[in-house]
């Protein structure tokens, strides 16, 4: 490695919509849905509440609802959480989600192809080697490492793997900031 300075470049995955959804469809047996606009559904009885998120069926437009809440006390509930239901929020929407916890619930899995951007310098000088880039993540975008490093750089997966070094695993998903560093090609 070389003792000179590092140029550090700063890389942004950014999410360009909210993901589609692999949940299969009852009616056609399709295995893909969206939130659309993003629209909740709030019913009370009595003092409990549930809220669902409505969802689409891609192929058949077919509406079902993924549950948020199910008898949950009134109490419960944020006062500005509650009236972002009732809005139908498109926050509250993109946040619940990308819950972990609702994903499970409804046994369902987000479908990230095409949702997504990397904002990047366009450029760096060619004689400024090693060249340290720190990746930030602004939403839970699950992407392979190797894959944003090597559309970032404009280089096929395997010349991106031989000129850049990295602490974390290249081949396993992340949605965590890292840093590596790009080497001089031969």
């Amino acid at each position: 490695m070389s003792s000179r300075p590092h140029t550090v470049l700063p890389w942004v995955v950014r999410r360009t919509r909210l993901p589609l959804l692999s949940l299969r469809c009852v009616d056609c047996r399709s295995e893909s849905a969206t939130t659309g606009e993003g629209r909740f559904r709030v019913n009370a009885n009595g003092n409990l509440l549930d809220v669902w998120l409505l969802v689409r069926c891609v192929s058949c437009d077919r509406t079902s609802k993924l549950t948020v809440h199910e008898r949950a006390p009134v109490r419960s509930f944020d006062p500005a959480e509650l009236d972002g239901y009732h809005a139908n929020d498109p926050e509250l929407v993109a946040s619940r989600l990308l819950d972990p916890l609702l994903a499970r619930r409804n046994r369902l899995t987000l479908n990230w192809t095409g949702a997504w951007q990397l904002d990047s310098p366009s450029a760096w000088r060619a004689d400024a080697w090693p060249v340290r880039v720190e990746v930030v993540f602004e939403d839970p975008v699950p992407v392979r490492p190797e894959r944003l490093i090597a559309q970032g750089l404009g280089l096929s997966r395997n010349e991106a793997l031989r000129r850049i070094k990295c602490d974390i695993p290249l081949r396993r998903p992340t949605s965590a900031g890292f840093t590596f560093t790009v080497m001089a090609g031969d």
